[in-house]
């Protein structure tokens, strides 16, 4: 039977790892994206030889209206990865209002309400997968990082709380808590702050996209049938 999962921010470098693990295994896959659209038509030559379906969806999951877009386009669905984000450095009081709203808008309402909107089509399965990529932060807060701390942190509760009520329905609930991961959003550290990064994490290195699709495509397996509403730390050791 084939199964379909929809993620979000499949245009990133944790969510293109993640769309490649996933048709490696078969999976056909809804792959969202904001704006980045040369990278989607990359990730899309690099699907075809899995020889599965992928449908590009393009919509502002930052804004409040966004994510109907999304729920036009998805037809049969078997699991929902979210995974759109952004990072945000500051003190908290230099933080900008329309930053904040963008922020809580993307990583906390748009996936609840994605979410309601979409649960249907899983019910009608009798199965089914919701994992969220929330953060480190999200589950010990990062000073400098509070506006993210905090949406990362909601996440969390969003799935603890989710996972209660549908676990009765077969619907599993999780999410994957990345460290410091090798991808874009670290690009704006200078090396010797990567070298004092890497120095802290027990493991002594970064975490690759692949380590991450590799941790959700555990979530989706029956290996982790019996598993809704935890957090899995992907970090190293950096924070346990």
């Amino acid at each position: 039977m084939k199964k379909h999962v929809l993620i979000t921010g499949a245009s990133g470098g944790i969510g293109g790892a993640i769309a490649v693990k996933l048709a490696e295994e078969g999976y056909h896959l809804y792959l969202h994206y904001h704006e980045n659209k040369k990278a989607i038509e990359d990730l899309l030559v690099r699907l075809e030889p899995f020889g599965g379906e992928y449908i590009p969806i393009q919509a502002d999951l930052s804004s409040k209206k966004g994510y109907k877009k999304v729920v036009k386009n998805i037809f049969s669905l078997d699991a929902i990865i979210h995974n759109s984000g952004v990072s945000h450095y500051g003190l908290l009081y230099e933080l900008d209002d329309d930053v904040a709203e963008s922020l809580i808008n993307l990583h906390v309402a748009t996936p609840l309400l994605l979410t309601k909107q979409l649960i249907p089509k899983l019910l009608s399965k009798g199965s089914g997968n919701i994992i969220v990529i929330s953060s480190i932060w999200g589950q010990t807060g990062a000073a400098c990082e509070v506006a993210y701390s905090t949406v990362k942190g909601a996440q969390i509760a969003f799935v603890k709380a989710l996972s209660k009520e549908l676990a009765f329905n077969g619907i599993r609930v999780n999410a994957v808590a990345p460290g410091a991961v090798q991808t874009a959003m670290m690009k704006g550290f200078s090396f010797e702050e990567l070298e004092t990064i890497k120095n802290e994490i027990p493991m002594g290195k970064l975490a690759s996209p692949e380590n991450i699709a590799d941790s959700v495509s555990f979530l989706l397996s029956e290996k982790s049938s019996y598993i809704t509403g935890q957090v899995l730390a992907v970090n190293g050791g950096w924070y346990t």
